[in-house]
């Protein structure tokens, strides 16, 4: 299977087949054209004037006003990727990595970069082939692109740098040697082209995106287990409540709740209390708010891919070349910090779901097991759960709200986003333990609602996930159940 590269629009759904479906990258005729049509554009601009161009011609930031002779337009290239290359820190996951790739291609492939048709090209057999650059998490200000974690990205194409390649790590120049590739010559603006762009804040605004959207309906799944598990009431859902009230997740959520409820002798059956917990009562509100704010990240992040980022930006057909500031990543980084903020509440409520299944109410026996007291059962999973909401709390400190000057003063002002990035990916992984300890919770109370019956939509979730995770009768070792709790919602299906 090969996906096409071309100026159509990409979205995350788009990725995410191409990502899981195993594709192949391609170039469409129509990029091809544009790529080589805005090349060769430039040199003619550069072959007929002398005039200062931003990067082409000139240094870099501040040095600006620095002119560079013809003879050392290609150097000057080279020498940008090389001095951006100052990462720190852990590696960039190879799962965001290998979006990086797919996202500087599909940036250059609209013809605005002026790059060489080869560079893309090697960009791709990268890409097609599993060679994942070795990228570092710090570096970059989430302007003047991702300059540090893009340069290293890219230096491999010059025989430089590191990479993965099924399991090893290699050189750079192995890396090409083991396929007899000979290095990428840069020409005038590629490594500018390159580097300038906003493809690592947004390779992992799109792997947080699609796990977020997979997260928010577990989340829902997971609520409704829980609520069934409480004893808890239908009332909070009925659409009226939320006819008033009508923000598009909170509706979403309610309409979500009684379809997964359907068919329930649980929550049908007489209740003797007249109202839940908020945890429980205001999962409408609380998980619809996230909804919305997932919604706007996702747009945003959707806006990006489909974006020409680098600097400055070639028009062949307008007959410009225009220094601007595509490369500032302030939406992005607004954005990422909302994103945290909502995937950290849906964090918190569940916490406190779980709070209220081992609390000993409502005929659930304390902290889940019969025997308390030799057993503590239940009791510290939601210690652990607690800590990791703690930590997500001071995960979502924004960073967009920060800025440090640069580059001698031209560069005044930066994003952070980058910051944003590497923190909403943790918050993502956190959740991901947070509603696992919920589910391990909710199925283990549910069982002392027996004989009454939940929902056969709630029911073949609870049927999966034993089969993977047993009752618990006695205290032992919860790390693995933990464990397995974690990869049961990163892995299931969910078809209704």
């Amino acid at each position: 299977m090969v996906h096409h590269i071309s100026t159509a629009e990409l979205t995350l759904e788009d990725i995410n087949a191409i990502i899981t479906e195993g594709k192949a990258l391609a170039l469409s005729d129509e990029a091809k054209q544009k790529i080589v049509s805005c090349h060769e554009y430039l040199y003619r601009k550069i072959e007929s004037s002398d005039a200062p161009i931003y990067g082409i011609n000139t240094g870099f930031g501040s040095l600006y006003k620095v002119s560079i002779s013809a003879e050392n337009l290609e150097q000057l290239q080279v020498n940008l990727v090389m001095s951006h290359a100052c990462g720190a820190g852990e590696e960039v996951p190879q799962e965001v990595v290998k979006i990086m790739l797919l996202l500087k291609i599909q940036s250059l492939a609209y013809g605005h970069s002026a790059v060489q048709l080869e560079t893309v090209e090697r960009l791709i057999q990268f890409y097609n082939r599993g060679i994942y650059p070795i990228v570092y998490q710090q570096g970059s200000l989430g302007a003047s692109g991702d300059l540090a974690p893009l340069a290293h990205l890219c230096l491999p194409l010059l025989g430089m740098g590191e990479v993965n390649y099924q399991g090893y790590r290699l050189k750079g120049e192995d890396i090409l040697d083991m396929f007899s590739w000979k290095p990428i010559a840069l020409k005038a603006k590629e490594g500018l082209a390159l580097l300038n762009g906003t493809q690592f804040m947004s390779a992992y605004g799109v792997w947080c995106c699609l796990q977020a959207n997979h997260l928010s309906n577990m989340a829902d799944v997971i609520g409704a287990i829980s609520l069934e598990a409480f004893a808890g009431r239908l009332d909070p859902f009925n659409h009226l409540i939320h006819k008033v009230r009508p923000h598009a997740g909170q509706l979403q959520t309610a309409e979500r709740f009684r379809e997964l409820l359907e068919g329930s002798e649980l929550i049908a059956s007489p209740k003797k209390h007249v109202q839940d917990p908020y945890s429980f009562r205001c999962i409408p509100q609380v998980h619809g708010a996230s909804k919305d704010a997932l919604r706007y990240t996702c747009d945003v992040i959707t806006t990006e891919i489909n974006s020409v980022t680098d600097n400055p930006n070639v028009f062949p057909e307008e007959d410009l070349i225009i220094s601007g500031g595509n490369f500032h990543g302030q939406p992005l980084a607004i954005a990422l910090d909302l994103l945290c903020i909502a995937l950290a509440e849906l964090g918190n409520i569940s916490e406190r779901r779980t709070y209220q299944l081992i609390s000993g109410q409502r005929d659930l026996p304390e902290f889940l097991v019969t025997e308390t007291g030799l057993n503590s059962g239940f009791m510290i999973p939601q210690y652990t759960a607690a800590s990791i909401v703690s930590q997500n709390k001071q995960l979502c400190t924004p960073a967009s709200v920060d800025s440090i000057v640069s580059s001698n003063g031209q560069e005044d002002h930066v994003s952070m986003g980058s910051n944003g990035a590497t923190k909403a990916y943790r918050v993502v992984k956190n959740l991901e333990s947070i509603l696992a300890i919920e589910l391990f919770n909710a199925a283990q109370a549910i069982e002392f609602r027996k004989p009454l019956k939940t929902s056969e939509k709630l029911n073949s979730v609870l049927e999966a996930y034993r089969h993977k995770v047993s009752f618990v009768t006695k205290d032992r070792i919860l790390h693995y159940d933990i464990k397995e709790s974690v990869n049961f919602i990163r892995h299931f299906n969910l078809t209704f």
